[in-house]
């Protein structure tokens, strides 16, 4: 049995929407990763199932590795196709905004969601959610927006209308977010889940080849490369991968390429934290990833120096300057935090 997280006054509100609305959007962050995917077309396999009219609208691409996913050529890139995109906003009834907790976070986009008068909705797992939905489902705890899906598909007592094709894309959002269960994962209910799923026919196995075994030769050599040029921190306990746009257009780099980079160093014994800084090739911006291991928290790291945030263990930012600046800030953070990596040895 799972514990009822969303409470039932939102459940309810919700199943009211469904009941007077055919027309929904379905919306997720920028530079869409596995769990906004997962989630999003685990929602619109499953509206669909009902007979409701369903779009995924997206800001811009995803990663070649989740295009394998039932319904991912219906997803609308904003960036491609803004026209068609915002009369969709427009037309929608409720538009459902999944895995991204401010309007900044998905851009271009953010006026058109602002500006439509569809009901809202959030289901989110990320802290400090903005207020632009009438129903918010905020759960950080949760360990991805994917399996909080799953979570109010049961509680709308729906169960029998999750197809396979809607398991396979929530577990591919729930495995991405925790790096294959190796982290925000001991929740003894993901496995419960995950148990519930394979009982509609999904083949987790194929699903992690899909994901992690089908990446370009150059993708392998770019990692490579990344991992030759890791500096490792052992007084901090923790390590710097950094990639530039001379090294992505080298290894002729595309969405998705470094995905699972930052968790490498990882494996270094006694490394507890890990970041890894990218040059943006569309915008003058350094992307940050942190990881850790133990109870160090890389969230509050990427708020205060990466203008970012996360779960304790995942999380993200970016840094206006050069890629050198970025690191110079890195350190200084590194200075700071000192004494919290040394207790997490």
């Amino acid at each position: 049995m799972l514990t009822k997280v969303i409470e039932q006054s939102k459940i309810d509100s919700l199943g009211r929407w469904m009941e007077r609305s055919d027309n929904f959007v379905i919306i997720a962050h920028v530079a869409p990763d596995g769990d906004a995917i997962g989630s999003s077309l685990g929602l619109w396999h499953y509206l669909t199932a009902l007979g409701k009219n369903a779009h995924v609208i997206v800001p811009n691409a995803f990663p070649d590795f989740l295009k394998w996913m039932p319904g991912s050529r219906e997803i609308v890139l904003y960036d491609r196709h803004r026209d068609f995109a915002d009369r969709l906003m427009r037309q929608a009834e409720v538009i459902c905004c999944l895995d991204f907790n401010a309007l900044n976070r998905i851009e271009t986009m953010s006026a058109s969601v602002k500006a439509a008068r569809a009901k809202k909705i959030l289901i989110d797992h990320h802290l400090y959610p903005e207020d632009f939905c009438q129903i918010v489902m905020s759960y950080p705890a949760i360990s991805s927006t994917s399996e909080l899906i799953f979570r109010l598909i049961c509680r709308m007592s729906d169960f029998d209308n999750i197809t396979r094709e809607a398991a396979e894309c929530i577990y591919t959002g729930m495995m991405t977010d925790t790096g294959g269960f190796t982290y925000n994962s001991n929740n003894r209910e993901i496995y419960f889940i995950i148990s519930e799923l394979l009982s509609k026919g999904i083949d987790k196995d194929d699903i992690y080849r899909k994901v992690y075994n089908t990446y370009s030769e150059s993708r392998l050599r770019l990692m490579g490369h990344v991992l030759t040029q890791m500096t490792v921190y052992p007084e901090c306990r923790a390590s710097l991968i950094t990639l530039t746009k001379n090294e992505q257009e080298q290894f002729k780099y595309v969405r998705g390429d470094s995905e699972g980079f930052v968790n490498i160093p990882l494996s270094i014994k006694n490394v507890v934290l890990s970041c890894f800084l990218r040059e943006d090739t569309e915008r003058p911006l350094i992307k940050a990833s942190l990881r850790s291991v133990g109870t160090f928290p890389c969230n509050q790291l990427a708020a205060e120096y990466f203008n970012g945030g996360g779960h304790l263990n995942a999380s993200g930012g970016e840094f206006y300057g050069t890629l050198a600046e970025a690191r110079a800030v890195w350190e200084e953070a590194l200075a700071k935090f000192k004494p919290l990596l040394h207790e997490n040895l």
